[in-house]
């Protein structure tokens, strides 16, 4: 499969692709352990100067190739997509001697299927033609996104709520429905070297608000020579849409509401962003907690998609969670979060082509 086209990268020195190689085996052990249970013998990692493919595995001599270009232009997480496809590959052949079925045979598909593996070795699933249905509700809810923007706080507060009943009432007529929903998944945001407390508001509102399950995955950062993490979200085509959506638009939002706060502090430094920023994500969910709160009373409950927590469990089924801890809150924190509750969804007034229903331009 021919590799995407993408902007010349940045070149790695010697050392800095060395400590990605080792990067990757790591990775390579530890899928092993968590999806192939340990069954797969390292093979010798590669990047070659392919033009043809993404990825390769190869039986004699034993090694997995993998495009250069994925290193950087790709991104990390697309990388080890494509390492995963091949270990499949490595899969079918080594443990199950499956050698007469072609390369994505019968075998290679269920393997992949039973992993949450990408067997087009395409890296992150990217989104493919929208179903009208799709589409129509992906309009209508940008359209009430447009509507939030305005200067009539009331006006603009029904349209938000108008906009998650939309999606709400969509989730649940189609966890009804007996048919695949066609999970994918998308990393979102940047990867970043620690995880900071508003971040992980925000993942968690995402997860308990918009109809996706979230959980973040080990990165490499190859320029830098780091390990970090990033935010991996899980769902259907539409939701995967909304939830990105929300998430740069409260990221915007907050950096926006920290230099108001700043500048109308007189403040001399970002010492106090974190406490603010953390407290208008927890503004923000709380606002959104209430409003659910609200549904249910109309009787409009979402139990959540077992379906979907199966999915991630096929991709990561070993999740540690990740728990904070109760202190003293500063007096920036609870302005920040006296702001995050003010906040109201809205969608930049600028149109986008039909044929791609983008919520947010430029993602």
């Amino acid at each position: 499969m021919p590799p995407r086209r993408s902007q010349p990268a940045q070149q790695l020195t010697v050392e800095l692709e060395r400590a990605s190689l080792r990067a990757l085996q790591q990775v390579y052990d530890e899928a092993n352990r968590s999806l192939f249970k340990g069954q797969l013998r390292r093979p010798q990692l590669l990047f070659v100067e392919a033009t043809q493919r993404l990825g390769q595995w190869c039986s004699e001599p034993r090694q997995i190739e993998l495009s250069r270009s994925l290193v950087l232009e790709q991104g990390w997480g697309v990388l080890v997509e494509v390492l995963k496809h091949e270990m499949a590959h490595q899969y079918v052949e080594d443990v199950l001697a499956i050698t007469d079925e072609g390369p994505h045979g019968q075998a290679f598909r269920l393997i992949c299927e039973e992993r949450a593996i990408d067997a087009k070795a395409a890296g992150l699933p990217k989104s493919g033609p929208v179903a009208d249905e799709q589409q129509r509700v992906l309009s209508r809810i940008a359209k009430l996104l447009s509507l939030a923007k305005s200067t009539n706080l009331h006006e603009a507060e029904t349209a938000m709520s108008l906009a998650q009943r939309l999606m709400l009432k969509y989730n649940l007529e189609h966890a009804m429905q007996p048919t695949s929903r066609g999970y994918r998944f998308e990393h979102i945001g940047r990867p970043t070297g620690r995880v900071g407390e508003s971040e992980r508001l925000l993942a968690a509102l995402l997860a308990e608000h918009f109809f996706v399950e979230v959980i973040w995955v080990p990165v490499w950062r190859p320029l830098e020579g780091k390990r970090g993490s990033v935010l991996e979200v899980c769902g259907t085509h539409e939701n995967l849409e909304f939830a990105g959506y929300v998430h740069a638009f409260l990221i915007d939002t907050a950096d926006r509401l920290w230099s108001q706060y700043r500048a109308e502090r007189n403040l001399r430094s970002n010492a106090e962003r974190r406490e603010f920023i953390s407290g208008v994500m927890a503004g923000f969910r709380d606002k959104l907690a209430r409003e659910k709160r609200q549904q249910q009373k109309e009787g409009l409950v979402w139990v959540g998609d077992a379906e979907l927590s199966h999915y991630l469990k096929r991709r990561h089924p070993h999740i540690r969670w990740m728990r904070g801890s109760v202190r003293q809150r500063p007096e920036s924190w609870s302005h920040g979060k006296e702001a995050g509750k003010k906040i109201v969804l809205h969608k930049p007034m600028k149109s986008t082509p039909s044929s791609a229903p983008k919520l947010l331009p430029g993602r």
